[in-house]
């Protein structure tokens, strides 16, 4: 059971790379809230440290530096939100260039021992470490609710009959990628299955599908996993995402409703409009 909060107008943020981190400090202050953030050395972009109260910088496996400095504000609930590449905890001399702390050792030999390494058994095991130091991770959302994906189409550019059909056809097949905690994303055309979304990300999955698609015309899937956890890894698109999804040849983004987070949101619809793609909010079946 989360504890509740010693100092309920602090908020700690975990930041990687990327837009979202500044929507969620922006939405956090807005509700008269004081925003402490750890960024992760590499990965966050360092302008956030303008838009907060108090920032640090930490290694992305250092947990113990995030917990002490959330706690020397007197932080206990935290958002871990942020581009971090999953790919490069696999690169050759990764321990010494990283310099994992006995947290992240914790994490990895004792919380993860005999367990996988996807995902969502990693940060599961993050968020405990976490908390095992005091701080309790949120949902991931709470503070960027504006930006959430709504249902049904949202751009004045409408998808065809035939882009319908193939939401249909690649929906279940997206959400059984999440439910084996593989990807997120996937890519159709014409009921065919183009790519799928691994450790690579998403933008270079569509990438990969627009070399396979020449002809172009295909729709991109993003959906949550079906056990979804909102502390960490919602699913997210951008204004990249659309600017990728033109330059590959892809006319239509079907996203999960209520639990897609889109950066920007109305500049990244407007962008949409602009470039003639289709965003679509699909309500999933409870």
């Amino acid at each position: 059971m989360t504890t509740a909060p010693d100092y309920p107008d602090v908020v700690g943020l975990i930041a990687g790379g990327g837009r979202l981190p500044f929507l969620v400090a922006a939405g956090a202050r807005k509700q008269g809230l004081k925003v402490v953030c750890v960024g992760l050395t590499g990965y966050v972009d360092e302008p956030l440290a303008h838009e907060v109260d108090a920032f640090y910088y930490a290694g992305v496996a250092r947990p113990g530096s995030w917990i002490r400095r959330l706690r020397r504000h007197r932080a206990t609930q935290a958002i871990m939100v942020g581009r971090v590449t999953k790919s490069h905890l696999f690169t050759p001399w990764r321990i010494v260039q990283y310099l994992p702390d006995w947290r992240a050792a914790r994490v990895y030999y004792w919380r993860l021992w005999g367990k996988d390494k996807r995902t969502d058994t990693l940060l599961s095991a993050l968020a405990e470490e976490l908390a095992s130091g005091g701080i309790h991770l949120e949902n991931t959302t709470m503070y960027c609710q504006d930006h959430l994906a709504g249902t049904g189409v949202m751009t004045s550019h409408q998808p065809g009959s035939h882009v319908q059909h193939d939401i249909e056809f690649g929906w279940p097949l997206a959400k059984k990628l999440g439910e084996l905690d593989i990807g997120q994303a996937i890519a159709v055309k014409e009921r065919e299955v183009i790519a799928v979304e691994a450790i690579e990300g998403t933008a270079e999955m569509i990438k990969r599908a627009g070399r396979f698609c020449r002809t172009g015309g295909w729709t991109l899937i993003k959906t949550s996993k079906p056990r979804q956890d909102m502390r960490f890894d919602v699913p997210c698109v951008g204004p990249e995402t659309i600017q990728d999804l033109a330059a590959n040849g892809g006319r239509c983004l079907a996203v999960e409703a209520q639990k897609t987070i889109i950066i920007d949101k109305p500049q990244t619809l407007d962008l949409a409009n602009r470039l003639g793609i289709a965003v679509v909010g699909v309500q999933a079946a409870q």
